[in-house]
């Protein structure tokens, strides 16, 4: 598809589901519940038909294969991996939800989403972070801090932490790169926003309500421990499939409707299903119970999922013509008169973008603006592409859509009975604590 040729017009599907995403469950909820997956596909078809039309049925087939096969599918069955294996892990204890307590939780899902993904310690933590504060009546601000740290920046070190980043590594950037240039604003900010999550708990905590007795645990005749730990051997196991697809290169590769489809992702794919369906068969049906375990946030992500990589398939494709697409004013915002790079608008530029688009795409989409050269990339112009690696993971929580396990968290909380915000309140709180930072790792970091 030639992005130059396309007005904004292509763009309305896609505006359309974020919307639906936005306003519909605050505006008819019960409807919105119900029939999410029909609205998604509405904006699909939105999309899919006006381009047979357009075009022709081959060429629209040709693009809904290529989405789904070469990009949709991986995602998601990653995700499918990660959730079920997390969620055969269930940490007990008599956990109660005191400001120390939670930020220690947050610190500990921080420092583990780089090595096992912001989906994997994510859907790790999440249930028993939730159970320790079940007793608060204000408790969605702990969620909140838990998708910006856990969900998101605690990603920014490998390219297991977080999907651009696993991109990057297979356009050829090195494992540790992210990890030597993007550890002190990750850290800074890190540290920034535990040590403002503290307070702002302490303060709900001790003003704003009365806490309760201290509740015991769903499973209070357990002392602290974890249980389900042959799903620990299994997240390894998903770990050790992703680096094999991004190390071994056999040079075999299927088409499929014009899609390029490699081995080494298929037989990733394929056992990545294998783990996923190995954690169900082996985890206790007892520990999936004690974890209130569902299929219910997998299945909103995949089908909302499924809607925003079709819909997106133009807003890519324009920001790929770079000067020559409808978007030119926004692209040409990160090139000097001179040609070089302009960083801090790298990283606003793929951050803001990443919180509406979905941050892996728009990663890409600015890899390949900044030259697409991973040994330019890496040396000469390393400060662009910590730009574009920090703006995509770091803004990706700005939110609910910027990144998978971000809308993950906010339905398992849902489930809960957690009272979570809407769309756009979530954006208030995200843009009056995040947004601030960010604009101070922007200056430290990226001027």
């Amino acid at each position: 598809m030639n992005g130059a040729d396309l007005g904004l017009v292509w763009l309305i599907p896609f505006v359309g589901i974020l919307l639906s995403i936005a306003l519909l469950p605050l505006i008819t909820p019960a409807f919105w519940h119900r029939h999410f997956g029909k609205v998604a596909a509405f904006w699909a078809l939105a999309i899919l038909l006006p381009l047979t039309a357009a075009a022709s049925p081959g060429f629209a087939a040709h693009a809904l294969v290529h989405t789904l096969l070469g990009e949709y599918l991986p995602f998601i069955i990653l995700l499918l991996a990660l959730f079920t294996v997390a969620g055969g892990i269930a940490i007990r204890g008599n956990l109660h939800g005191a400001p120390g307590l939670n930020t220690v939780i947050l610190g500990i899902g921080t420092l583990l989403a780089s090595v096992m993904g912001t989906t994997g310690a994510s859907m790790l933590l999440i249930r028993p972070l939730i159970r320790a504060n079940e007793h608060r009546k204000h408790n969605a601000h702990v969620i909140m801090f838990f998708i910006f740290l856990v969900s998101n920046i605690g990603g920014a070190l490998t390219p297991l932490g977080d999907p651009p980043l696993f991109l990057g590594f297979l356009q050829g950037i090195d494992f540790f790169w992210t990890a030597t240039h993007l550890f002190k604003p990750t850290l800074l900010l890190s540290v920034l926003l535990l040590a403002i999550f503290f307070v702002l708990d302490w303060y709900f905590y001790h003003y704003r309500e009365e806490p309760g007795p201290v509740r015991a645990d769903s499973v209070p005749h357990h002392r602290m421990g974890v249980a389900g730990t042959i799903n620990f051997g299994l997240l390894a196991a998903i770990i050790g499939v992703v680096l094999m697809s991004g190390v071994w290169k056999p040079g075999i590769a299927f088409a499929v409707f014009g899609t390029k489809l490699e081995l080494q992702n298929l037989l990733r794919d394929a056992l990545l299903v294998a783990i996923a369906l190995l954690s169900w068969k082996c985890t206790p049906k007892g520990i999936h119970l004690e974890n209130v375990f569902s299929w219910g946030p997998i299945v909103e992500v995949a089908k909302l999922f499924a809607a925003i990589f079709i819909t997106i398939i133009p807003a890519i494709a324009i920001l790929r013509a770079g000067s020559y697409g409808a978007l030119a004013p926004l692209v040409e915002l990160v090139t000097a008169a001179d040609g070089t790079p302009i960083n801090i608008m790298y990283f606003w530029l793929t951050g803001g973008l990443s919180g509406l688009l979905d941050n892996a795409p728009t990663y890409l989409v600015f890899f390949n603006l900044a030259g697409g050269d991973p040994a330019m990339l890496m040396n000469p112009l390393a400060g662009t592409l910590a730009a574009i690696s920090a703006g995509a993971v770091f803004m990706g929580a700005i939110t609910y859509i910027g990144n998978a396990p971000n809308f993950m968290v906010k339905a398992i909380a849902e489930e809960r009975g957690v009272k979570m915000p809407s769309f756009f309140g979530y954006m208030a709180w995200s843009g009056a604590i995040l947004l601030p930072l960010f604009a101070l790792i922007a200056i430290l970091f990226f001027r």
